[in-house]
């Protein structure tokens, strides 16, 4: 007769195999996709051939936008240091002489105020040492604004045209010589330079801020004379240009006293004002 063991009253113990059996049964019970308990996962499909063409032709435009990006680069670079080996020395030398003297003036300006701050510092009333330094600074604020006439050595320059009329770009760029050569106060025709002066082409001639001026044009202006009339002078400037270009006359007489007596008005603005 065949005894059965019992450990003390528990239930027997199945097989592994049994149990295991009965787990993947329940599992797959369970994991029935039909009772909406389990999300459905959508495997990926297969890639084709069209994402590797794209691949492939991403690959290509990027090699493109890489190899145009150098080319212009060079290009640029290129373009940069023929610009300075095409000049001559006599421009090379005043192109060095102009920015020497802009770096002065500079380095001049920064004293200047270092020093006013300095005093204003150290003072025992600061705002009264603040009403000096503005009420000092207030001449030359009003020449260089064109709020006040001004006077000096410096140069005057007659151009006169014939038959072939001078265009504003290159009168503007005879102003912008001569403002790179140290010119302080100009004047053209009457007109006072400032920052914001424009200068446009007419039928007759040229407006100059508003005001129509015709040729013979004369431009005043204060600053060393030698390196004003060097900055028109010089062979292949601007001065060169109006005479072979345009077949213009062009005259530079170098005086100790350069009188400016055009200003320009004060702009009224409608919501700026003035801080007192």
């Amino acid at each position: 007769m065949r005894q059965i063991q019992h450990d003390g009253g528990k239930t027997p113990q199945k097989p592994a195999f049994k149990r295991f059996w009965h787990q993947e049964m329940a599992d797959e019970l369970n994991d029935d996709l039909s009772t909406g308990t389990f999300p459905q996962v959508k495997k990926r499909p297969p890639k084709t051939r069209r994402s590797g063409r794209a691949k492939i032709l991403t690959s290509i435009l990027m090699t493109l936008l890489c190899a145009l990006l150098g080319f212009g680069y060079v290009t640029q670079l290129q373009n940069s240091q023929s610009s300075y080996s095409t000049l001559s020395e006599d421009e090379l030398v005043r192109l060095l002489d102009e920015t020497s003297k802009q770096i002065d003036n500079l380095e001049s300006q920064k004293s200047q105020l270092s020093e006013q701050l300095k005093s204003i510092q150290s003072a025992a009333d600061k705002q009264k040492e603040v009403e000096r330094v503005a009420k000092e600074n207030e001449e030359s604020s009003g020449i260089l604004s064109g709020r006040l006439p001004a006077q000096g050595e410096g140069v005057v320059i007659t151009i006169g045209q014939k038959d072939k009329h001078i265009p504003a770009s290159t009168m503007f760029t005879l102003i912008e010589e001569l403002r790179n050569a140290g010119a302080e106060v100009m004047e053209f025709d009457g007109v006072r330079v400032v920052t914001s002066t424009s200068l446009i082409d007419t039928e007759n001639g040229l407006n100059c801020s508003g005001q129509n001026v015709e040729p013979p044009y004369v431009i005043k202006a204060i600053g060393d004379p030698s390196s004003l009339q060097n900055a028109v002078q010089i062979a292949g400037g601007v001065g060169s240009q109006l005479r072979v270009k345009y077949d213009a006359g062009v005259t530079v007489k170098q005086s100790d006293n350069v009188q400016i007596d055009s200003v320009r008005q004060s702009t009224d603005y409608k919501y700026a004002k003035t801080v007192e």
